[in-house]
């Protein structure tokens, strides 16, 4: 099986070395009909399948960048299936993707593991989606489209211990509003989720001992209202009045309202700017690498205009592949999704509204794609 794989890939590499020549000699009728641009040329050498999977966080951001890979290289057959953070690490790890997405960092037992998938080389780990976990709640008829809420009051109501949405603790913090004596539903993810670990770390660095957990993709808690992925938090979270739940912010329901977070002295509703602003008051991370790019969150920060809830979303790829083929077509992909184009394709609020990367982090990001290469 292996053997005859190799020999499709590298019958497919022949066609592309074919493709690229004839499109080279090609080079001046091509200009004159408008198509030869640079990304065209590249783009008609690049073909195959470039299967990827993980954080269904970066489903909307995924599908825009697709779009637009597929838009320059349409011989490439490249997908996404947003099967959550863990489920997608697990997939690439066993050599069933190519690349994926996550939430969280590889651990220290799943990066020995993926240098043996990778060929002998390390993981990738690219931080090219930034953005706030919004906190949801389902109250219809509430005056105001943001409920204040200090980190210790969120924290208490996500573990059990304020359970009516008139308690005093929200009160205080909103005292112009008129609260109902509705019961408070806590909706949390049910499986293994990047999204919850940023939630959960959120909790344990900010809001004290009112969060008596560790953070954890898990949720902690059992015997709670939950939903698989995204999609299932967000079925749950419309299912019923007073609902309230994490998630990506990009996936937030129209017309439900979300949480202002108390950050020092100000509460601050979540947006790709306050995002951004948290990130970049953020150090790396103390295992990060030129091709590990991880980010050591400031969670508990009293920066003002910064929103700490946020989900670093990072893109996951190999140093080495085993085909020419696999490594080229990951590498035009991820050149893609950090450049200025794709990071502003992500950043329309009709795609995911995140926040698009800086442009010292897009320089270390391109570093780390050119070093791709193949066993």
């Amino acid at each position: 099986m292996k053997l005859a794989a190799n020999r499709r890939v590298a019958g497919l590499a022949a066609i592309s070395a074919l493709a690229l020549t004839l499109a080279a000699c090609g080079g001046t009728d091509a200009e004159e009909s408008g198509g030869g641009s640079e990304a065209t040329e590249e783009g008609a050498a690049l073909s195959g399948t470039l299967p990827g999977a993980g954080a269904s966080s970066q489903e909307n951001a995924m599908n825009g960048w697709l779009a637009g890979f597929t838009e320059q290289n349409p011989d490439v057959q490249a997908s996404y299936d947003p099967v959550g953070s863990g489920t997608g690490r697990e997939q690439f790890i066993n050599g069933a993707t190519l690349f994926g997405g996550t939430d969280s960092t590889f651990d220290e037992e799943e990066l020995t593991a993926g240098a043996e998938r990778c060929y002998g080389g390390e993981v990738v780990e690219l931080p090219l989606y930034i953005s706030p976990i919004a906190v949801a709640y389902n109250l219809p008829g509430l005056d105001t489209e943001n409920l204040n809420l200090q980190p210790e009051t969120l924290a208490a109501i996500f573990n059990g211990d304020i359970t009516k949405w008139n308690d005093p603790a929200i009160a205080e913090a909103n005292p112009d509003i008129e609260l109902p004596d509705t019961d408070i539903v806590p909706v949390n993810r049910s499986d293994d989720s990047g999204t919850t670990e940023n939630f959960t770390e959120y909790l344990a660095a900010a809001a004290g001992d009112a969060w008596p957990h560790e953070a954890s993709e898990t949720w902690p808690i059992s015997g709670t209202q939950s939903g698989a992925q995204t999609s299932g938090v967000v079925s749950t979270l419309q299912a019923a009045e007073g609902t309230i739940a994490y998630l990506d912010a990009s996936q937030v329901p129209d017309g439900f309202g979300t949480v202002a977070v108390g950050v020092g002295e100000e509460f601050v509703p979540f947006s790709p700017e306050a995002a951004a602003a948290v990130v970049d008051a953020s150090p790396a991370a103390e295992d990060a690498t030129d091709l590990r790019l991880t980010i050591d969150l400031a969670r508990d920060t009293e920066e003002s205009g910064a929103y700490p809830i946020v989900l670093v979303s990072y893109t996951m790829a190999c140093s080495v592949y085993e085909s020419e083929q696999d490594a080229e077509n990951v590498k035009a992909l991820l050149s893609y999704i950090a450049s200025e184009e794709g990071q502003q394709r992500a950043a329309d609020p009709s795609v995911a509204g995140s926040a698009p990367i800086s442009d010292d982090l897009r320089t270390k990001v391109e570093a780390a794609i050119e070093q791709i290469s193949v066993a």
